[in-house]
């Protein structure tokens, strides 16, 4: 049998949850460089030259302090309190980009992603073209040159998830969305379902999008994505809801578009899964 073609595992997901990119920096940096959770964004660092030391103070899910001495990424999908360490007269260089998830922690990958990765540059394929151009706008200033760098950054994004679905061992991702979405027949229901979590989507449907048995597939998907397909789908749908609901939509078109027999239908499930009404937890989002 000829293989499955291939199937595009992030836009469905990127296009409903976007990550925005901000530049905030560019240049040496020396001294003690602090960036606060409290702000509440998630970072990318660019280590283009020098060595770096990281510490994460009172963190208990990464290492206290790390060391760099080569060009690497430092990829924060969530707010995490992190300083660097560097001699004044031997400030390393870095540009870097603050960081906006859609829905903050209740972005789909800002869940899967651990809260570190640090990857050398070379580990990523295809980042050359992209770092060349952003490095060429952020060592001087021009025209619409933070624009440019902004979509930039959210290019050389695009591409680190592109190396995580690829290698989510290397980069220590549990299991989640990003292992889920690395093996092929997950995949395939996982990419169904981010563009259309309004269909009647069964069990027996969902293995058969698989190519597998109900039970391996039920199996394969608890133990590679941690949860059951049912409970993916619903958290799926919920997520949808909250980010349409932010966007002004009514509830009663946001059930029929999600997969709900009525409103009350799906402010149950709301409820279920946020702990509070849909009124109550949108007024909560927007105060």
């Amino acid at each position: 049998m000829p293989p499955d073609p291939p199937i595009d595992r992030l836009s469905g997901l990127l296009e409903r949850f976007r990550v925005q990119a901000q530049l905030h920096h560019s240049g040496a940096l020396c001294g003690l460089n602090h960036f606060d959770a409290s702000a509440g964004h998630g970072y990318l660092h660019v280590l283009r030259r020098g060595s770096l030391r990281v510490s994460h103070p009172g963190a208990q899910d990464v290492p206290r302090s790390l060391s760099f001495d080569e060009p690497t990424l430092l990829f924060y999908a969530r707010p995490l309190t992190h300083r660097f360490h560097n001699p004044p007269e031997e400030g390393a260089d870095f540009t870097c980009a603050r960081l906006i998830f859609d829905g903050g922690m209740r972005h789909p990958l800002a869940r899967a992603l651990p809260p570190l990765i640090a990857v050398p540059l070379t580990r990523v394929t295809g980042l050359d073209a992209a770092l060349e151009l952003l490095f060429a706008e952020t060592d001087r200033v021009r025209c619409g040159q933070r624009l440019l760098a902004d979509r930039l950054f959210e290019v050389v994004v695009l591409q680190l998830l592109r190396w995580l679905l690829d290698h989510p061992q290397e980069a220590g991702v549990r299991p989640g969305l990003i292992t889920g979405l690395s093996d092929p027949r997950l995949a395939r229901v996982l990419v169904a379902l981010h563009e259309a979590p309004g269909e009647a989507w069964t069990l027996e449907r969902m293995a058969a999008c698989a190519g597998m048995s109900r039970t391996a597939f039920a199996n394969a998907f608890r133990e590679i994505v941690g949860q059951t397909p049912a409970d993916y789908l619903s958290d799926w749908r919920i997520a949808l809801a909250q980010n349409r609901l932010r966007e002004g939509r009514p509830i009663k078109r946001l059930a029929e578009e999600l997969g709900y027999a009525n409103p009350s239908a799906l402010s149950r499930a709301f409820t279920a899964k946020v702990g509070m009404p849909p009124r109550d937890w949108l007024a909560r989002a927007q105060a």
